[in-house]
């Protein structure tokens, strides 16, 4: 089985676990004071190890719950088995999985998959990235004021003094429509096929955002870190967005980043 249709499979097989648990009583665990996690997260995920790692058994992990460490630029998976847990516990139907593969420092390989709507988003690096099949593109937006962007909040919103709310502030007045779903890789995944012009978040792991930055970048979008540079999987912040909304939104969030927190 090629790495694609093995990831694809894992993807489906997480998401039968979510769709078939989605609003039974679950039992939900604090990680922090806003950061839960469910035993339907931890049974997705384990869905998407084994599956993966019989197909890739030299392979690494980097999983919400779990770590398997690789060799140096070895390659790995890095793996989000629900993205959107507070609306999954709510019965909101926004969420996904979400599964990447990283060699030598290069995203190869992007799969997010909302199993409500059976969205199947795919990207491989160099080749395109598609919806259910078809290849998608970002939107030609090129003015912020007609532009709908989306964002979120992150997990220490209430204990870190920089978070996005100067941000939200400022855009909310010069775009046309600011969105927040609560699931960051299904956000990228729009951006990638043009039903949102961008997506900037901080306070996010790898594994919230990997397969979601190589679907824009397939799409011909840009990401970048707040300060422009491309640290972007592994520094907690993203700025994904079409090229021309991208640099409009960089001016901005690179000003912000330059301010020092006391």
């Amino acid at each position: 089985m090629d790495l694609v249709s093995a990831a694809i499979q894992a993807a489906r097989a997480a998401g039968e676990i979510l769709r078939s648990s989605l609003g039974a009583d679950l039992l939900v665990e604090f990680k922090g004071p806003i950061d839960i996690v469910t035993e339907v997260d931890r049974s997705a995920e384990t869905a998407i190890v084994r599956l993966l790692l019989q197909a890739t058994p030299s392979y690494g992990f980097v999983t919400e719950e779990h770590t398997v460490p690789v060799a140096d630029a070895g390659p790995r998976w890095i793996v989000d088995p629900l993205d959107g847990t507070v609306n999954y516990t709510r019965g909101v139907a926004r969420f996904c999985v979400s599964i990447a593969l990283e060699y030598a420092g290069q995203l190869e390989l992007g799969i997010i998959y909302d199993p409500l709507h059976e969205n199947l988003f795919v990207a491989e690096r160099g080749k395109g990235a598609s919806l259910n099949g078809s290849p998608v593109r970002v939107s030609r937006t090129d003015a912020l004021s007609r532009a709908v962007v989306s964002t979120g909040f992150s997990y220490d919103a209430w204990t870190v003094e920089q978070d996005n709310g100067n941000e939200v502030q400022f855009f909310l007045k010069q775009v046309m429509a600011l969105r927040a779903t609560g699931s960051a890789a299904l956000d990228m995944a729009d951006v990638a096929c043009g039903r949102m012009d961008a997506h900037w978040e901080r306070g996010l792991e790898a594994y919230d955002v990997a397969a979601g930055i190589l679907l824009v970048r397939e799409a011909g979008g840009i990401v970048t870190d707040f300060a422009g540079g491309s640290d972007h999987i592994y520094s907690g912040e993203i700025l994904a967005a079409n090229p021309d909304i991208h640099r409009f939104m960089l001016d901005y969030l690179r000003t912000r980043h330059s301010v020092p927190t006391s």
